[in-house]
């Protein structure tokens, strides 16, 4: 339950070492949350292989350093195992959260992969993959969480998404097209959880530079993993509407507005 304030107190995130994920959840402990899950890929002494960091992903340090990081902003820190190819295993993530914790005032879905589109083009098997853990995964823990939050009657679940998704691009039509699917998701689930007292988040940053994108030149309007979790806490703080949606920076909501409406002969040539 939210404090007796009512800030954040309890979060978990999924993909535990995602680069923006952790930056929203550092935000929410200096504003009082004091309870965290980092359930990550190959937790120490607990995991097995799975996906949701690693080459190409939002991956960060390692997860007992981290752990020590928010332990030092005055958290308690769990880590659990997360595998995003083992849907079998994602009830007992929840339920391993709730014992930890008890009611989850915020679930992160933070994991996924980017890659490249000449190595998915080269390799369709790497590309159904990509896509299983940039969508199919995140249906799958998105469902086990609106169960979870709809039950408690209140908690929101924050979805990253991208503006990838907004229109897809030839340049990066795999992971974009991955990226559209779960954006669309979370919107039906964010109408499916209208007056449970529990709302999806979606947050649709730009090109962000970080680890993920490490090596490519930043795209117009591009940000951090920090502005983008400024943004996101921004509209956590903001709990009267079901369903919201965060564009970072602010301008790509009207920029896509536009591109949008662009013929496909000129979209087809638009880059990354």
């Amino acid at each position: 339950m939210k404090n007796s304030l009512g800030a954040v107190d309890t979060v978990l995130l999924l993909g535990g070492r995602s680069e923006i994920g952790l930056e929203i959840v550092r935000l929410l402990v200096r504003l009082g949350a004091s309870r965290v899950v980092l359930a990550v890929r190959d937790a120490p002494g607990l995991g097995g292989p799975g996906a949701g960091s690693g080459p190409g992903s939002e991956a960060g340090s390692g997860s007992e350093a981290e752990a020590g990081r928010l332990s030092g902003l005055g958290a308690e820190v769990h880590v659990v195992p997360f595998d995003a190819l083992d849907p079998g295993s994602h009830q007992e993530v929840f339920d391993a959260a709730v014992r930890l914790v008890g009611d989850l005032d915020v679930v992160i879905s933070g994991f996924g992969v980017l890659g490249s589109q000449a190595a998915y083009d080269a390799d369709p098997a790497a590309a159904m993959t990509a896509v299983a853990v940039n969508y199919g995964a995140h249906v799958s823990v998105g469902l086990h969480a609106a169960r979870v939050l709809r039950a408690q009657g209140h908690g929101t679940l924050v979805v990253l998404s991208s503006v990838a998704g907004a229109r897809v691009r030839r340049a990066n039509f795999v992971y974009g097209s991955a990226k559209a699917g779960l954006d669309g998701f979370a919107q039906g689930l964010g109408d499916a959880l209208h007056g449970s007292g529990a709302r999806v988040l979606i947050v649709r940053p730009g090109f962000v530079i970080g680890r993920m994108t490490e090596g490519l030149t930043p795209a117009p309007l591009s940000s951090t993993p920090r502005q983008v979790a400024v943004a996101t806490v921004r509209a956590l703080r903001d709990g009267t509407r079901t369903s919201a949606e965060v564009w970072v920076p602010r301008a790509l909501g009207p920029a896509f507005g536009v591109l949008r409406l662009l013929p496909r002969a000129l979209w087809r040539r638009m880059p990354r």
